[in-house]
This record gives structure tokens, C-alpha cells and sequence, in this order.
């Protein structure tokens, strides 16, 4: 028997912006360490072991930071904070149930495209 594998990848973006950039960034000073508290949030509880939490670049949705993807269900979250990480890792997580209040506007995150016809889009 194999060491199984997680049930869900947990993709918090950790890029943050140089100083006097005009970008958005989802680490600032206020949010630095919101993936601290979500990867030990799931040890505490006890689901570290299948839940693996991962440090992403950037996820193309500054505006809506600080953000993080959980997979499966390609679910962006937006605006975390500390309170919004506990209760989508209760919620979502272990509970079964998207945080609906929580999760990414339509208008910025619309249906997958694959690789193939964006390149169709753009015309190669």
C-alpha cells in the first residue's frame, strides 16, 4: 500500500509587489502570513496529511486579493483573511460545502479555456 495522495491542493498566492508598484499584491505587511495560518489551521485539525497547502506565484487576480485556489473544483477564494481561511478549510474542506460569499465574482473568473484554443483565439 502506497502513501495516498491528497484530497485537495490548496494554492495560496504569496507574490507580492516591490514598493510604489501600482499592482495589487496578495502579500502585504496585513497578509503576510496567512499561509502560515492556513497550513497550520490543517495541522491542528489533524488534515495536513491530505490537504497539502502550496505557495503559489502569482494567480492573476490581484485586484481580488489576497486570493487562493483549491482544488478539485478549481474554486478561487478572494479578500482571505484569517477568519475567511478557518471557515473555508471547516466548510469547504471538511464540510463538503463551497463558501459561496467568498468565492471569486463571475466577471473575473470565467469558464477554463484549454491551451489549444487560446492559441486559436489569438490567431496561431
Amino acid at each position: 500500500m502506497g502513501v495516498p495522495q491528497p484530497a485537495f491542493y490548496i494554492f495560496k498566492c504569496e507574490q507580492s509587489a516591490p514598493p510604489g508598484m501600482p499592482k495589487p499584491s496578495c502579500v502585504r505587511p496585513d497578509t503576510q502570513d496567512l499561509f502560515q495560518h492556513l497550513a497550520q489551521s490543517l495541522m491542528q485539525k489533524g488534515i495536513i496529511g491530505t490537504v497539502q497547502p502550496i505557495r503559489s506565484a502569482c494567480l492573476n487576480r490581484c485586484n481580488a486579493g489576497p486570493v487562493m485556489l483549491v482544488e478539485p473544483g478549481h474554486t478561487m477564494y478572494t479578500g482571505l483573511d484569517k477568519a475567511k481561511i478557518d471557515r473555508i478549510i471547516d466548510e469547504h474542506i471538511i464540510g463538503g460545502n463551497v463558501v459561496e460569499e467568498y468565492v471569486i465574482a463571475d466577471e473575473l473568473w470565467d469558464a477554463p479555456i484549454t491551451p489549444a484554443e487560446m492559441m486559436k483565439q489569438m490567431g496561431r
